[in-house]
């Protein structure tokens, strides 16, 4: 059965939200629900119940496995793509640490989930920190990458593909740089998993993290791949599940859901992108069209399918979004865990964007469930909308 939130919503009810969350495919939910009710054991527990949950878990790992082209064994189930962002990283750089290496890095966009845990160690941890800087399009800067790696650099963490304005790092050249210097290197994967290959050969890294919610799995459960060698300090301990690497009994549903949902999701990644570009394309192509005052943020060509998002001049975005929510249409200004926060875009103030600018932020991102006539719509709504938000954002500068 195809998930259709039209059917599950209402009708007219349009989702252009993806980037932030996916709904959970019913297929994902069936492959859940005896780990709910009949299988229940502990994966842990020597007898029946629990070899039967420590067997899906196995299956659930054999699956990402391939899907990485990597060994089981490298496979570490966390709670988040955060979770699985902070072992990495403070994993890689406190092992580091006992010989000496004290020197991160990372960029001037990346989610807060890797920024924050790098400037976490840098704060209280005695780490020293370099941030690259990127382009206009957010893409990043390699050739300050090579001239900032020392003797001293524990770990390079670079994301693969942006969540706000879906540019596609080059992933494989920063592994390039990084391994030359035999530095290793970790990606945060969360946006790009349902879209990119994540085949772990082919990118070269070092340590991948992943979260499920992302291509219509369960939340609260991801993974981290950990290349075999790779020296990693865990961050919980406990009962020494997932190889001693992160303690807690494991969330074996969510695991099995996760597993079925990527399946899904790689499967179908030769069909569903073409289509998600052919609708992201247009957007991109028309909405400047319209909307005097509009530019798209992100790069025009290396972005993730079904990615759009635009900056509007002189608007805060807020009256927009909740314009467009009034025609049961969900969109957002950017990053979801940073939706409630009053400061400007740190990615898009990292490309060079004005404050003009940068309150103005819209990302629509689709799904599989969107269409053309999605597009139409958001076409329709949103430049009358935008040139309603301008006087009102006019008259609350004059008061000011």
């Amino acid at each position: 059965m195809e998930y259709n939130p039209r059917a599950r919503g209402g009708k007219g009810l349009m989702y252009v939200d993806h980037a932030a969350t996916t709904p959970v495919r019913p297929e994902v939910l069936a492959a859940m629900l005896p780990y709910f009710a009949d299988q229940w054991g502990n994966p842990s527990s020597v007898y029946g119940p629990g070899r039967r949950a420590a067997q899906a878990i196995t299956r659930a790992r054999d699956t990402l496995a391939d899907i990485f082209d990597c060994a089981r064994e490298e496979i570490v189930f966390t709670g988040s793509g955060s979770e699985g962002a902070n072992l990495a990283i403070k994993g890689v750089a406190q092992a580091a640490a006992l010989d000496g290496k004290r020197h991160l890095i990372t960029s001037r966009v990346e989610h807060h989930a890797v920024l924050d845990t790098c400037r976490w160690l840098a704060k209280f941890a005695g780490f020293d920190l370099t941030e690259i800087e990127v382009d206009e399009h957010g893409t990043l800067d390699l050739d300050q990458l090579e001239r900032e790696i020392t003797s001293q650099t524990a770990l390079v963490s670079i994301m693969y593909a942006n969540n706000e304005v879906g540019t596609i790092q080059p992933i494989q050249d920063v592994v390039r740089i990084a391994h030359e210097r035999g530095v290793p290197v970790h990606t945060d994967a969360v946006q790009a998993a349902g879209h990119l290959s994540l085949d772990v050969e082919a990118l070269g890294v070092d340590l991948m993290s992943i979260a499920a919610h992302k291509f219509y799995g369960p939340k609260a459960v991801g993974a981290l791949y950990i290349r075999r060698g790779t020296r990693l300090l865990p961050q919980t301990q406990g009962g020494g599940q997932e190889r001693g690497r992160r303690s807690g009994t494991e969330n074996v549903a969510g695991v099995v859901g996760m597993a079925a949902a990527l399946a899904r999701a790689q499967d179908e990644r030769a069909s569903t992108s073409p289509r998600l570009r052919e609708l992201s394309s247009r957007m991109l192509r028309e909405l400047p069209r319209r909307v005097a005052g509009c530019r798209v943020t992100g790069h025009p060509t290396r972005r993730l399918p079904g990615h759009a998002s635009f900056v509007f001049d002189g608007i805060e975005i807020a009256p927009v979004l909740l314009g467009l929510d009034r025609r049961d249409i969900w969109a957002s200004s950017g990053s979801a865990c940073m939706s409630a926060s009053s400061e400007p875009s740190h990615v898009l103030v990292a490309m060079g964007l004005s404050r003009e600018w940068v309150f103005g932020a819209l990302r629509l991102t689709f799904g599989i469930e969107n269409t053309a006539a999605d597009v139409d719509a958001l076409l329709e709504a949103i430049p009358p909308l935008v040139a309603s938000a301008r006087p009102a954002m006019a008259a609350a500068s004059a008061v000011s």
